[in-house]
């Protein structure tokens, strides 16, 4: 009967990266910036609805438009938060 080679015991084994990995860090300003976002998106369009479409900007209603803007851009921005 014939007789298997046996395995080589000295396989190379990726090394574990076992410490704090420098590239999947936050950035200082990200989670600020996206909850600053977050606020101003709403105030926006709550002070858009209570002035009654006289504030923040004579823009009409593109106003809402730039209030889901800034939490849109939030949104983006929570995405790459880790």
């Amino acid at each position: 009967m014939a007789v298997s080679k046996k395995r080589d015991k000295n396989v190379y084994k990726a090394p574990r990266n076992l410490g704090k990995p420098d590239d999947t860090d936050n950035p200082r300003w990200l989670l600020p910036t996206a909850v600053t976002l977050l606020i101003i998106g709403p105030a926006w369009i709550i002070t858009y609805y209570i002035s009654r479409a006289q504030y923040p900007l004579d823009i009409g209603d593109w106003n809402l438009l730039v209030g889901f803007a800034f939490m849109a851009a939030a949104m983006l921005l929570l995405t790459r938060w880790k």
